[in-house]
């Protein structure tokens, strides 16, 4: 009987997700966008399963720290609304649960009466560097397959693909067909 190897067990999973979706006449690309979406979401249940499980938050309230982490002086909420690319509703609701949880602090603004800004207090920068440093080590972890020469390919080719994928959003916005490249 022939072993599998771990790209046959890839194949043969129940749980391929998008990739499920693909024929073997489909084109590369399609091939490759349905496997970077698998991948992400992938990763990215393993990240919220490991805060979960180690630390037992989840991966808004690590983001929303990060951007705190990032940021000494403080941001308003609506500058973290931004940043988190979520709801002001979201950014109040996460704030308040840190707020109980001595994470974050709010002061109003110097200069605008109507706006907080909450920044990290000592044992919020405490408890986000030992996640940071934790979540990190899962990160090298979980890309360790690929080693330093493709981790660095892949990411200039991305970086490529997002150029090129900025230039047809801009060329589509100022109405210019750009199919034809």
């Amino acid at each position: 009987m022939k072993k599998d190897t771990s790209l046959d067990l890839l194949n043969a999973a129940d749980e391929l997700g998008y990739e499920a979706r693909t024929a073997k006449d489909d084109h590369a690309a399609l091939k490759l966008w349905l496997r970077l979406l698998s991948s992400t979401h992938q990763i990215e249940a393993e990240i919220r399963r490991r805060l979960r499980v180690q630390f037992d938050t989840s991966l808004p309230r690590f983001d929303y720290l990060a951007q705190l982490y990032r940021a000494p002086e403080g941001l308003r909420m609506k500058e973290l609304s931004s940043h988190l690319m979520v709801t002001g509703a979201n950014v109040t609701g996460l704030t308040d649960e840190l707020e109980r949880d001595g994470w974050v602090a709010r002061a109003s603004s110097p200069t605008d009466r109507r706006s907080w800004i909450v920044h990290l207090t000592p044992t919020g920068r405490a408890q986000f560097e030992t996640m940071a440093q934790a979540h990190e080590q899962w990160i090298l972890e979980l890309f360790a397959c690929l080693g330093s020469p493709a981790l660095a390919q892949m990411y200039q080719q991305l970086g490529h693909l997002r150029v090129h994928v900025m230039e047809k959003q801009a060329s589509s916005l100022s109405g210019t067909s750009g199919a034809a490249s």
